[in-house]
């Protein structure tokens, strides 16, 4: 049973509205103030919360503000109850990270929507992206609902791929975000040399390209397919509807954002300090990490030893000596040019 925080100072429609809901079967506890509120939800971790704006003690906003600002329940739903109904109070509402707004009056139908709605954005927004383009699906159905879901689906363009076929280029502005649904992309930068640095692989499941459409900037490096490869593309539009849509979403990508600069820091390290055996073995690491299938037991790739050795920012000379060294200490093997991983505890606790 879906928990529910009913924060309201007007008894009636306290009463009246906990008595719809927990008609429609959800688990309601009030609060007649916003103080009293805020230690509900750190106290009972609701599922959704329906809070009035104009209350004593501590207003909606107040409530809203410390919600967001606590660990524990910032993930919260939260609909805002109101009688305040000019549109620049529903702008402010919404701006402040509010999920809706009910005005008053309002029937009971109108509250059970919203509050299903809610729940089940929620949730899906919860679930883990799947590695198919059911993973893309499950996203928009989060942020659009399902007509617009439907829409999106019958415009968007699934586009191949051949090998080694540039997607974008660095210096370019971006005016699509692309989704992998099948096959391998790796991202790189080159210098004045023509020498190429891998900077990012993408996989089945990845989104790639949103890092410049938020910044609103070119793009940084170059992507270019590993194989044959099947993307999904979303119109720079259809982007900035699913950010300005739902907060929650948009949290979503600022987590991969952050993800990929950290990434990034740990790699610039390794570059820095690593070894030349360290450096080959996080390269072989990071690849089957990356693509192994789950049901294999050895991991094999097919990978030309020039973009491996992009992957470990190093010669392709010495990444064929170090491949051949492991390959004597019995770490990997090398059948028909495929590189194929045996001892992957061993290569990825190697020494520097």
């Amino acid at each position: 049973m879906k928990k529910i925080l009913l924060i309201e100072d007007n008894d009636l429609i306290r009463e009246n509205t906990a008595e719809i809901l927990e008609l429609a079967n959800y688990k309601v506890t009030t609060a007649a103030n916003g103080k009293i509120g805020v230690e509900m939800a750190l106290q009972h971790m609701p599922d959704l919360i329906i809070c009035d704006i104009m209350m004593p003690v501590l207003d909606g906003y107040g409530v809203l503000h410390a919600v967001q600002k606590n660990d524990a329940i910032k993930n919260t739903p939260f609909i805002f109850l109101t009688a305040k109904t000019e549109r620049n109070d529903f702008r402010r509402g919404m701006e402040s990270g509010a999920d809706d707004y009910i005005t008053k009056p309002f029937d009971g139908t109108e509250l059970l929507n919203a509050v299903n709605s809610r729940l089940k954005k929620n949730e899906l927004l919860r679930q883990q992206l799947n590695p198919s383009i059911d993973g893309l699906n499950t996203l928009m159905q989060a942020s659009f609902g399902k007509n617009e879901l439907r829409t999106l689906a019958e415009d968007r363009n699934i586009n191949k791929y051949k090998k080694k076929q540039i997607i974008y280029a660095e210096g370019n502005h971006p005016s699509k975000l692309y989704y992998v649904v099948s096959g391998k992309v790796k991202a790189f930068k080159t210098n004045n040399d023509g020498k190429e640095l891998v900077t990012e692989l993408y996989s089945q499941g990845d989104f790639f390209g949103y890092i410049a459409m938020l910044e609103e900037t070119v793009y940084r490096d170059t992507t270019e397919t590993m194989e044959e490869t099947s993307l999904a593309i979303i119109p720079k539009e259809d982007f900035d509807e699913l950010l300005n849509n739902n907060v929650q979403v948009a949290r979503k990508f600022i987590q991969l954002l952050a993800k990929n600069i950290s990434e990034k820091e740990d790699q610039l390290l390794g570059l820095a300090y690593n070894s030349l055996r360290k450096k080959v073995a996080e390269a072989l690491v990071l690849l089957q990490k990356k693509y192994k299938n789950e049901n294999v037991n050895n991991f094999e790739i097919a990978i030309s030893r020039e973009c491996l050795a992009s992957i470990a920012g190093t010669a392709t000379e010495s990444l064929i000596r170090t491949l051949s060294d492991f390959r004597a200490e019995k770490l990997i093997d090398i059948k028909e040019g495929n590189i194929i991983i045996l001892n992957e505890e061993k290569l990825a606790h190697l020494l520097n």
